[in-house]
């Protein structure tokens, strides 16, 4: 986990980067300006990595990193720049300046990866001392012995402090280099360069005669008492701030307010508390499908009317449900199939369909769901779900593949993402009454459908059906929903439904993600499923069940990395040319 700063005077960009580096565990924290950026990394030197925008409301960011690399210590902190449009002199100025890399929005959930664990593998705090265990044997210290000369330089940075303020008010230079100097020595002998070249630092400006820049000199030499305490106590936390920042929001009063008349409903009788016809008549009135916030922030950074390269927009929509489903509507809509067999399927044909005028529009009109309403620990939350969702999507398409089902791979992988947006309508209409189900459904081991049913008298699938059926999506996809807890039952697109059905059962017994369902049973061999039942009819006789459940559940391992940011693909080389 590493916690991360963002600078950027855009809340929608803020937004969209919690969203990527929530999937990590990371904590993120974020300002609008250079100046606040300043204050907040002397205040927490625990920022692992900074990311920020190259144009802030108090000017370039390159101006920050100017003031970062002249500081001893935060000099080494890695920086990296991003920006909307490429400026051939920004990149020569920033690489000049040793920031960690550039990039172009809109941002790819592979290259902030990659970013994050470039600075994870070699954290900058560490830079500032020597490494311990070859230290300990080059110069035959034990770790008790460095740990101990620590504190002892602790102590001495704290002793001299008074009297350097005191130096500085007689302008006393002399002072200064007798009470640095013995200290630097016992740094530069303990390793903790930190110390010894703020000691330097300070040393530098007495005797240059720059008293003005004393207060933050003096700033620097606490600062550094924080690098050394962070060395002799690991667990120590350096990131003060990050607790009100950079955690999930509370959920808000009215939430919390019916999430706690929908728990007592079952003990007072009051159940269902809703019903199925007044949520379809709450359904009819929506203008669309709803969306997780920082997935909306995402797209209307990129969707925002200027020609731009259309690739971005297809791959976050295709990876959203929400997103995913709007499209979908919003271009069949644009274009009138004839034929209910002629609807767009493919999320990523229908951004390509509206173009960026209609995707700008979508922008403004997306409906939002706050992403604390799912925050529902410690079990299940946006960032899980998102992952349970993304790999079902993933090992459908797998199942495709391998059992020759080609023909339905578009619709699996599509399919995958929208059979379960009645957890989205739900989570909108009635975000207390979602959190109330799924806190039943865990305290209680239910599965989540039987609670959904106590609460609402029908599933959330139910409501999904009818919101496919009302706002025009493909009545395969419709099929899905409509039989995805039964698939014996299907008396259509039966292999579809199979595979989907398959592919969750998988994923959430591999622990990808989190489906919302209690811990799952003990798994059974994928040749006792229902699933496999109706699948089995299609398949060659040759075909090697044994081989494909082991690759199966070794792709599901794969995937939790690769969802979680800890692999993490190679970054592009922005605008390779820049510095040449």
């Amino acid at each position: 986990m590493a916690r991360i700063l963002v600078i950027d005077p855009s809340e929608t960009a803020r937004r969209a980067m919690h969203g990527i580096l929530a999937r990590g565990s990371h904590k993120l924290a974020s300002v609008d300006n250079g100046a606040q950026a300043w204050s907040f990394l002397h205040k927490n030197p625990g920022v692992d990595l900074v990311f920020t925008e190259l144009k802030l409301s108090d000017g370039s960011v390159l101006d920050l990193i100017k003031q970062l690399k002249a500081d001893p210590l935060l000099r080494l902190l890695p920086v990296v720049i991003y920006t909307e449009h490429g400026d051939r002199e920004a990149v020569r100025q920033a690489i000049a300046l040793r920031v960690q890399n550039f990039l172009i929005k809109p941002y790819h959930d592979e290259d902030i990866f990659a970013e994050v664990d470039k600075a994870a593998a070699d954290p900058w705090r560490d830079r500032h001392f020597e490494a311990e265990k070859s230290f300990c044997q080059l110069m035959g210290y034990t770790p008790a012995d460095l740990l101990r000369m620590f504190g002892e330089l602790q102590a001495g940075r704290t002793r001299i402090r008074g009297p350097l303020e005191k130096c500085a008010e007689t302008k006393d230079v002399r002072g200064v280099t007798d009470l640095i100097g013995p200290l630097r020595e016992d740094a530069e002998t303990a390793g903790a360069w930190c110390l010894a070249e703020t000691l330097q630092h300070v040393a530098t400006l007495a005797t240059e005669g720059r008293w003005g820049a004393w207060p933050g000199a003096l700033e620097t030499l606490d600062f550094c008492g924080q690098l050394l305490a962070g060395r002799m106590d690991p667990e120590r936390d350096l990131t003060p701030d990050f607790s009100a920042t950079a955690e999930s929001t509370p959920a808000a009063s009215h939430i919390v307010t019916e999430q706690n008349s929908w728990q007592s409903a079952p003990a007072e009788g009051r159940c269902p508390v809703q019903i199925l016809e007044r949520l379809k008549c709450a359904i009819d009135a929506l203008p669309g499908c709803p969306v997780i916030g920082s997935a909306a922030a995402s797209f209307q950074m990129v969707a925002n009317g200027h020609p731009s390269c259309i690739n971005p927009l297809m791959d976050l929509v295709a990876r959203d449900p929400g997103l995913s489903a709007q499209m979908l509507i919003a271009a069949n809509k644009a274009h009138p199939p004839a034929e209910d067999f002629d609807r767009i399927e493919d999320a990523r044909l229908a951004v390509g369909q509206l173009g960026e005028q209609r995707l700008e529009q979508q922008a403004r009109g997306l409906v939002i769901i706050e992403e604390h309403v799912m925050d529902l620990p410690p079990a299940f939350n946006w960032t899980r779900y998102w992952t349970y969702q993304r790999g079902v999507a993933r090992i459908a398409q797998t199942i495709c593949r391998d059992l020759e089902f080609n023909s339905i791979e578009p619709a699996a992988r599509a399919a995958s993402q929208l059979y379960d947006i009645g957890k989205l309508l739900l989570a909108h209409l009635h975000p207390g009454g979602f959190r109330a189900i799924m806190e039943h459904a865990r305290l209680h081991r239910l599965p989540l459908r039987e609670a959904e049913k106590l609460f609402l008298g029908c599933t959330t699938k139910q409501l999904g059906l009818h919101f496919a059926e009302r706002f025009g999506l493909s009545q395969r996809f419709a099929n899905v929903m409509r039989w995805i807890d039964d698939p014996a039952a299907a008396t259509a697109d039966a292999n579809l439904v199979a595979i989907i059905s398959l592919a969750r059962y998988l994923c959430r017994h591999n622990q990808v993600g989190a489906s919302g369902d209690p811990s799952a049973d003990q798994l059974k061999p994928i040749a006792e499923t229902a699933e496999w039942a109706i699948l089995r009819e299609s398949v060659y006789p040759s075909f090697n069940l044994q081989k494909f459940e082991q690759q199966i559940h070794a792709q599901c391992g794969r995937l939790r990395t690769e969802f979680s940011g800890q692999q993490a693909g190679t970054v592009a080389q922005i605008m390779a040319g820049a510095a040449s």
